[in-house]
């Protein structure tokens, strides 16, 4: 019983995300516009503070076409995803995403689910140390891929 459990979890988490993309493609204009649903103190657990829609602003490897400015990463309280509209026209570049832990400052991912072109990455694992300081979000890998800072949404 685990399996349709774990299915239907991607399939609501992956809702919540088309839901998401629909929103930016039919109104580009609305990034960086949503409000966060509660105000985050460096009090709280990692976890809590992760919550929520973050914006890329600088990366050590910011792709191609650039994710900066546009390049979207999302928490819920079991899942992380990230997805990369294109700014001109709203399209989809990539997105991918999974289950996450919390221990300490590290987060531990797994990408269970992935759009064509990251479709490589699932089953793929990482473990990236993260800072959380009001709204802005700073993560390490230890290759020096993923060093990113990232904005919150509101």
């Amino acid at each position: 019983m685990k399996t349709p459990t774990k299915f239907m979890s991607v399939i609501v988490f992956s809702a919540a995300v088309i839901g998401t993309v629909v929103n930016f493609a039919v109104l580009p204009q609305s990034i960086g516009q949503e409000t966060a649903p509660t105000a985050v103190t460096a009090t709280q657990p990692l976890a809590e503070r992760l919550l929520g829609t973050w914006k890329l602003e600088e990366a050590s490897t910011p792709g191609s076409p650039s994710g900066i400015g546009s390049r979207l990463k999302m928490f819920t309280a079991t899942h992380w995803c990230v997805i990369q509209p294109d700014p001109s026209s709203g399209k989809i570049v990539f997105q991918h995403g999974g289950r996450y832990e919390v221990d300490g400052d590290r987060v531990k991912t797994k990408t269970e689910f992935a759009g064509e072109r990251t479709e490589g990455m699932i089953g793929s694992g990482g473990v990236l140390t993260i800072k959380v300081e009001g709204d802005t979000m700073t993560q390490k890998d230890l290759k020096g891929v993923f060093n990113e800072t990232w904005k919150r949404v509101r």
